[in-house]
């Protein structure tokens, strides 16, 4: 049970609340929703992998479809319908010693409009043991007008671990014409080897995000982006193969022997997924999740 909300200082002071909300306080502004989930994943003694831990609570469900390969692959259900602010969410996965999970979402996810003085917070920590491997398939983060959320993602990995991991992000709904004014969105994902930084990313934006996206220097009027990283041995041989699937607005890149990052630009939800499917199941030698594709 989380007892406090550690806000970042860039959301703290657009919104100007305290560093730390205790969970009392936070339960009396509003009825929010609040879930979590706990999975670990083994491998048996013929090398498929089979469920071991799986706790949930809340707003936070997971299934796990019939498969006939090795791996298994797991769909994170938020029953809430979206994020908004004052929720709270958190998921634990470990993959243990030469099991293979993939994790995906049930649909997009939808951040919709949170109250003056709320951010819903989003808490994912990832463990692959040595040689597991992970996939990390949730489908987009959908930001509505007025939205207020903080996400983090922490990835440990053993030395020999395998991750795939693709983070889809939309501003608002091309197709309803939205735009972005007044929101508030923070990101950070961790990926670490041992405890020691492979990647880190960071992404704070506040305000008319709209307009800040518009720039020809930040993302020249794209509406969609999604950041993919791929840590396998064969990295470095796979990049040319990928580089040659991709539009002029991505571009991939090595930034160590055994890890390929990818960062997409589109102008909208539907030209993103489009171009990314295929670079995901190429990536991943495998289709993507059923739920991707209905």
């Amino acid at each position: 049970m989380i007892e406090e909300i550690t806000i970042h200082p860039n959301l703290r002071a657009a919104i100007n609340i305290p560093t730390h909300i205790p969970r009392d306080e936070v339960l009396s502004i509003q009825p929010r929703a609040v879930g979590g989930g706990i999975v670990a994943v083994h491998a048996d003694d013929t090398g498929r992998t089979r469920l071991k831990t799986l706790r949930q609570s809340g707003a936070t469900k997971l299934v796990f479809p019939r498969q006939m390969s090795q791996s298994m692959d797991a769909i994170l259900i938020n029953t809430a319908g979206g994020i908004t602010g004052g929720d709270r969410y958190q998921l634990s996965s470990t993959v243990e010693t030469g099991a293979h999970l993939a994790i995906t979402t049930q649909a997009a996810e939808r951040a919709y409009r949170a109250q003056s003085g709320e951010v819903g917070c989003v808490t994912t920590k990832l463990t692959v043991q040595s040689r597991g491997r992970l996939d990390w398939f949730p489908q987009e983060l959908i930001l509505f007008e007025g939205s207020a959320i903080q996400r983090r993602l922490d990835i440990d990995l053993d030395p020999d671990a395998q991750l795939l991991m693709v983070e889809p992000l939309v501003f608002g709904r091309a197709a309803m014409g939205e735009t972005l004014r007044n929101i508030i969105f923070g990101d950070r994902i961790s990926i670490r080897r041992r405890g020691q930084p492979l990647y880190l990313d960071g992404l704070d934006l506040c305000g008319d995000v709209t307009a800040l996206l518009a720039r020809p220097a930040v993302a020249d009027g794209a509406a969609a982006m999604a950041s993919v990283v791929l840590v396998r041995p064969d990295a470095a041989a796979i990049l040319p193969i990928i580089c040659a699937l991709l539009p002029t607005n991505a571009g991939a890149s090595l930034i160590a022997e055994d890890t390929l990052v990818l960062r997409h630009l589109a102008e909208d939800s539907y030209v993103l997924r489009r171009d990314l499917v295929p670079i995901l199941e190429r990536l991943s030698n495998r289709n993507l999740p059923t739920s991707w594709r209905l």
